[in-house]
């Protein structure tokens, strides 16, 4: 052996001299010491540290995550596909006309008054025809019920703006206030005994029908 020779290793200690390492002996835990005024401090173990002794930062193994976010591209050089995982919807578009009926800082009612005019009149109905107060009672509440419905119709079609009274398009919301009120309307024409409307086709559907 010669003096520049160590006995554990083989490693000539002339060479660490030359690289500015400085080699102590120790097992895997062993600290690796660099004596440049960029180079870093590198420990080994299960949590290696990389510190920059120039800023002072410590930079600790990545996660999962990081990598994730860093590389969006897959092992295979692939792109990966986007995710399909279950999402509620959190906004839906307001339909046309379901604006405020009102300014904003008017109070509640006033700016959903097409909607409560609806809603009124068919409540009114209602209480008519549960309370039976007179012998009309029951055609009467149902034919305000029905023109509730077309009076909803006939405010989505001229306000620019009905609130809440806007459900979906002005064109389908139409068409379904106008088909429902004329409908519940004629029903309560043609009401059993006695009816106010007399519609000659159909007492031949419904024989036709029967027999």
């Amino acid at each position: 052996m010669g003096a520049g020779t160590s006995p554990a290793d083989g490693t000539h200690a002339d060479d660490a001299v030359e690289t500015g390492e400085a080699v102590e002996p120790g097992g895997p835990d062993a600290e690796v010491s660099a004596k440049g005024p960029d180079d870093a401090v590198v420990k080994d173990g299960p949590d290696e540290v990389v510190e920059a002794p120039a800023t002072g930062e410590s930079v600790g193994a990545p996660t999962a995550v990081q990598s994730e976010e860093a590389s969006p591209v897959g092992a295979g050089g692939s792109t990966r596909a986007p995710s399909r995982r279950f999402s509620l919807t959190r906004d839906t578009a307001r339909p046309e006309g379901g604006g405020r009926a009102a300014p904003g800082d008017a109070p509640a009612p006033a700016r959903q008054w097409p909607l409560l005019t609806v809603l009124c009149t068919a409540g009114v109905g209602l209480l008519i025809v549960g309370a039976d107060p007179f012998a009309e009672a029951f055609r009467i509440g149902a034919m305000l019920m029905g023109f509730a419905l077309l009076a909803g119709a006939v405010l989505r079609w001229v306000v620019p703006s009905v609130g809440m009274l806007a459900v979906r398009s002005r064109f389908t919301d139409l068409v379904t206030y106008g088909l429902m009120g004329t409908l519940i309307v004629l029903l309560a024409l043609m009401a059993q005994p006695k009816p106010w409307l007399d519609v000659p086709i159909l007492e031949d559907v419904v024989h036709f029908t029967i027999r």
